[in-house]
């Protein structure tokens, strides 16, 4: 949003009705979704703004986990280049999962992951209620979603996308980005991602980096990329330039886990590719003996892994991505023509 671009008070409301607020500027809201013990309301931030000439209603969330705070400054700072001359309306929830975002953690109040569970329940607890209201207050309002996230504790991401490539509207989405690596991946039940879907919305997950820091390239990077969709869907001005390198395509994706418990360590970096059988982590006893080495099941690239030395049983090594073979990526093009969305013009 310009410096002349006014900004509505921010107000308490329950309802997100669109149509009530004002063209050409940024209104501030306090959506509330729950209550807490002490019968205060817990409210979403939820900022607006509608441009003066008629268009879709993009949506872009942050903080579903609270931990997860790359997406705010890249809310803010498209926000701030935003202007009356806008097709339709943008909505953004800087920080959805409000009280974990104040705890510093992943989860809801109740232990619960909020990407788990869409919808919720209007009848449930805590957090089924939540997400339940997330939706009906929020969510089906939108045309267009994208979800904001980033590796959770522990663990550092690569900048990539959670897509699905068979759907022609995500799979452009998700190459203006520019991400490193897109991931083809069916929504699942109980995500955002695939709850929108399930709305008719086109939707994306977004992962941006690492937990509990702000990463000024990789929010660049994406505030772009959000630009590029907002231009690919009529919203802004598109401007042509080079869309840099293209992604790498995962066709899947696993996580490698560790099967003893000790000191971790993982070798390959983020955007590593790795061959079958290539030494990926080891496991090390407090003595400093050497239990456990780990070795790649399949050739791939390094989606996240984990930087957290103390690993119980079960810890989580490596997200390893499985990159289309080049019949499965010709075969692939003639559904979706990856050549051409990848020279998408980008909105600067």
């Amino acid at each position: 949003m310009s410096e002349q671009e006014p900004i509505e008070t921010i107000r308490l409301t329950q309802e997100l009705n669109l149509e009530e607020l004002p063209h050409g500027c940024l209104t501030r809201l306090k959506v509330v979704l729950s209550h807490d013990g002490m019968g205060q309301p817990i409210w979403v931030p939820v900022m607006v703004f509608r441009g003066e000439k008629p268009g879709p209603v993009f949506g872009i969330t942050a903080a579903l986990h609270g931990n997860e705070v790359n997406g705010i400054p890249v809310i803010h700072q498209l926000f701030q280049k935003l202007d009356r001359n806008l097709r339709g309306t943008v909505v953004a929830v800087p920080v959805v999962n409000v009280p974990g975002y104040n705890a510093r953690t992943r989860t809801f109040t109740d232990g619960v992951d909020l990407n788990t569970i869409m919808p919720g329940k209007a009848d449930g607890n805590d957090s089924a209620v939540y997400a339940h209201r997330l939706s009906e207050r929020l969510i089906r309002h939108f045309n267009y979603l994208v979800d904001l996230h980033t590796a959770s504790f522990g663990r550092i991401n690569s900048l990539y996308v959670r897509a699905d490539l068979s759907d022609e509207m995500t799979a452009k989405m998700a190459y203006l980005q520019r991400p490193q690596i897109i991931l083809q991946n069916q929504p699942s039940d109980g995500t955002l991602r695939g709850h929108a879907m399930d709305l008719g919305i086109p939707a994306i997950t977004v992962e941006i980096g690492n937990p509990h820091l702000f990463q000024t390239e990789f929010i660049r990077l994406s505030l772009s990329g959000l630009r590029a969709v907002l231009s690919e869907v009529g919203m802004v001005r598109k401007r042509h330039r080079s869309p840099g390198p293209p992604p790498v395509l995962c066709r899947s994706s696993h996580w490698i886990f560790a099967d003893r418990g000790g000191i971790l360590e993982v070798f390959p970096n983020v955007k590593d590719e790795v061959e079958k059988g290539q030494v990926i982590a080891r496991i090390t006893t407090v003595f400093g003996e050497v239990v456990r080495e780990y070795r790649a099941p399949t050739d791939g690239i390094v989606i996240g892994k984990s930087v957290e030395p103390v690993g119980q049983s079960g810890a989580r090594i490596l997200h390893l991505g499985t990159k289309y073979s080049d019949q499965e990526l010709q075969a692939f093009k003639k559904e979706i023509d990856v050549q051409n969305l990848g020279k998408m013009p980008v909105d600067a």
